[in-house]
């Protein structure tokens, strides 16, 4: 059969990749050497059917709705595929074939692969007639020696479950011990009919028993046998290693004298007889951890399934042992290791907690059930808001979900309930995830620190600087007073005039109304210029709280010139304002701004007044030197900082001015870092000395 036109791409109905993705289930060591011991059985029962008792097995292990083997046809040169074997709801259909070119099996054997489908009717049209449809289905290359002849595959019809890579070793495992087994049965079918045309029979038995051995021996687990009586009738190579007693010296002694230690002997034989009376066992078909015994007389840790077997009227047992004292010895690291964390967490003097990866708090240590005042129970889940206060519940709320969902570390402030008190103190809590190799998170870890004290402390010093910069302003702004004046006396002035002119024209005969009213309009004018000055020295004067807006820094620059430039010509300086075209706006409170601006522009002019040098000179320039930072930069002609000078400029209390008090600059460069910026200062080429300060500017979508 050729692939038909219009057919779906493999790749669309395969899922391969997202098996090795999925979660995987610990492995059943017991299920599976109940199905070892199934397909063993079935090769010492010359009627069963191995390969059908290896799609039964699969049906039971894998929990899946249909499993079976398709095998390539002999005659035809391996042209088709024949479900040779099917157990489950598409048992009915045992028997029918497909193409070796256009089927599931087939890309598997091309591939060589493991191979996960969802919906493969989709592409493999002729599979539609088959009910109920496959939801997935898994396929594993099946070997008969090193030749690939087939597939076996698990199917789900419904969504109940999703296959995994503990599904796929599950059916590659069994499915290397069935075809050792399928082979051995052929083997033994082909010596069956020998025996009937040979008189040496005893030497093929011979050879069937000696490769029902090797199966044994393959085992991973010491596989033990014993009959009705107590006594070892099978002992596997791994049972030699891990007991020490080779099989001619075990078999044949008592099983509780050689591996049972002596204070459990009487248990045993005790419960082999309650077996025989009543066909119960407490520990029978099931996977338990019991002491074991060496030949050399030490004890150690194994796990143990037994199975009865009866033949006839004759019952016998299958043992399969498998040694456990690395992982007891693993475990019992784990748990010291664990309790070493956990006297760590309980004895650091921190406020530790973890939570699930759902974001569930599973485990807090001491130090957070006494601030708090709960207990495991109470806090555990999302019981710890109850300590949260109520301002603060829905936002802390919102952002550990936030993190939860995407993976982000976690960090917020909060009002905490101290139990101790009764307070809301401020704390901030901090976590980082756990993840497993695959990025998946495992846990989350975390810490809180009150820090209410230090966010007072802050709050304090952050008050104080305010108090000394209000006194740094009105310091400066005493220093202008003359300037000040000056600028109120010219409108004052020209207040005057216009009053003077606005009586005579109202006085003359007729009265001029016309000039008089536009005498009146100058005196308004005036009178407003006035007014501004005057608010614009209150601003500096008054101790306001910090507002944040956005200032035009070219317009705060001329703005602040108009403060000193009456100072600066008294003192023969000339101020020069460089200022770059179209600046974007800097978020931040215009009166701490200006004050920076202020306090640099005055240094200069103080800076050159003993000189008698020319030129004495300001310059004060903006720039945008890259995206996102306005420069502001302050220059003199003056003499310059002073290298000795130069690492304490902005130290408190430092000052080379006969009647400064050496806090100007420390609080400049408060007022700038608090703005988010930076300030900075050095000696001009030329001579003087420049100060820039740096700010961020205001964003497009702010």
């Amino acid at each position: 059969m050729s692939i038909p036109e219009g057919a779906p791409a493999l790749e669309t109905v395969l899922c391969t990749d997202e098996l090795r993705r999925r979660p995987r289930r610990p492995p059943d060591y017991e299920k599976e050497n109940r199905a070892v011991l199934a397909l063993t059985s079935a090769l010492a029962n010359a009627r069963s059917d191995v390969l059908q008792t290896l799609a039964d097995t699969i049906l039971d292990v894998i929990q899946c709705d249909s499993s079976g083997l398709s095998l390539l046809s002999m005659g035809d040169g391996g042209k088709r595929f024949r479900w040779a074997a099917i157990s489950g709801m598409w048992k009915p259909y045992i028997g029918r074939e497909t193409p070796r070119n256009f089927a599931p099996s087939g890309d598997a054997l091309d591939r060589n692969c493991t191979l996960l489908f969802q919906h493969f009717e989709r592409r493999y049209s002729y599979l539609l007639p088959i009910t109920p449809p496959a939801d997935e289905c898994l396929l594993v290359p099946f070997y008969v020696g090193d030749r690939a002849v087939g597939t076996i595959w698990a199917i789900m019809h419904t969504d109940r479950r999703k296959f995994e890579g503990e599904d796929e070793r599950l059916m590659m495992t069994l499915g290397q011990f069935a075809s050792v087994a399928y082979q051995t049965q052929v083997s033994m079918d082909d010596i069956r009919v020998q025996i009937a045309a040979r008189e040496h029979a005893e030497d093929a038995v011979q050879e069937i028993e000696q490769q029902g051995r090797t199966i044994v021996d393959s085992a991973l687990d010491a596989v033990v046998g014993m009959d009705a009586d107590g006594i070892i009738t099978s002992w596997n190579k791994q049972a030699e290693e891990i007991f020490g007693w080779t099989r001619s010296e075990a078999v044949g002694r008592r099983m509780s004298e050689t591996i049972i230690p002596m204070q459990y002997r009487s248990s045993h034989e005790g419960g082999v007889r309650h077996f025989f009376e009543t066909g119960q066992g407490q520990v029978l078909n099931q996977r338990i951890e019991i002491t074991a015994l060496r030949r050399d007389g030490s004890e150690f840790p194994v796990e143990l399934t037994i199975t009865p077997l009866k033949s006839v009227n004759t019952w016998s047992f299958s043992s399969f042992i498998r040694d456990i004292s690395d992982r007891k010895r693993s475990e019992e690291q784990l748990r010291t290791s664990e309790m070493n964390l956990r006297r760590m967490t309980e004895t650091i003097p921190e406020m530790l907690w973890s939570a699930t990866a759902d974001g569930a708090i599973d485990y807090c240590n001491s130090r957070v059930l006494d601030y708090t005042g709960l207990s495991h129970g109470e806090i555990q889940g999302t019981g710890w808001m109850k300590t949260i206060h109520p301002d603060d519940a829905d936002n802390i709320a919102r952002a550990w979900t936030d993190s939860v969902e995407s993976g982000n570390p976690f960090q917020f402030e909060f009002r905490c309930l101290r139990a101790s008190d009764g307070m809301y103190r401020w704390c901030v809590s901090s976590a980082l995830p756990l993840r497993a190799s695959d990025g998946g998170i495992l846990k989350w870890y975390g810490t809180v620190v009150d820090f209410h004290d230090r966010r007072q402390a802050q709050e304090e010093l952050r008050n104080t600087q305010a108090e000394l910069a209000h006194v740094n302003r009105v310091m400066t702004m005493g220093e202008l007073t003359a300037s000040i004046a000056h600028e109120v006396n010219q409108p004052l002035a020209a207040i005057i005039a216009s009053g003077d002119s606005c009586t005579a024209w109202l006085a003359s005969e007729p009265p001029n109304l016309d000039k008089a009213r536009a005498a009146a309009r100058r005196m308004i004018q005036a009178a407003t210029q006035a007014s501004e000055i005057v608010q614009r020295v209150r601003a500096m004067f008054k101790k306001i709280p910090s507002v944040a807006m956005s200032v035009d820094m070219n317009e705060l620059i001329e703005e602040t010139i108009s403060f000193v430039h009456h100072e600066a010509r008294r003192k023969n300086v000339s101020l020069r304002a460089d200022l770059g075209a179209g600046l974007p706006t800097v978020d931040g409170d215009r009166v701490q701004l200006e004050q920076v601006i202020l306090n640099l522009m005055m240094n200069g002019i103080e800076s050159m007044a003993g000189l008698d040098r020319q030129p004495k000179q300001i310059l004060i320039r903006s720039t945008l030197p890259n995206p996102g930072e306005l420069l502001v930069s302050v220059s003199d002609t003056g003499p310059g900082i002073d290298a000795e000078h130069a690492n304490r400029l902005f130290a408190p209390f430092f000052t080379t001015k006969p009647q400064g008090i050496g806090m100007g600059l420390p609080i400049c460069r408060s007022i700038i870092e608090a703005h988010g910026g930076r300030l900075w200062a050095e000696n001009n080429q030329s001579g003087g000395a420049v100060f820039h300060f740096m700010l961020p500017i205001k964003g497009p979508s702010e």
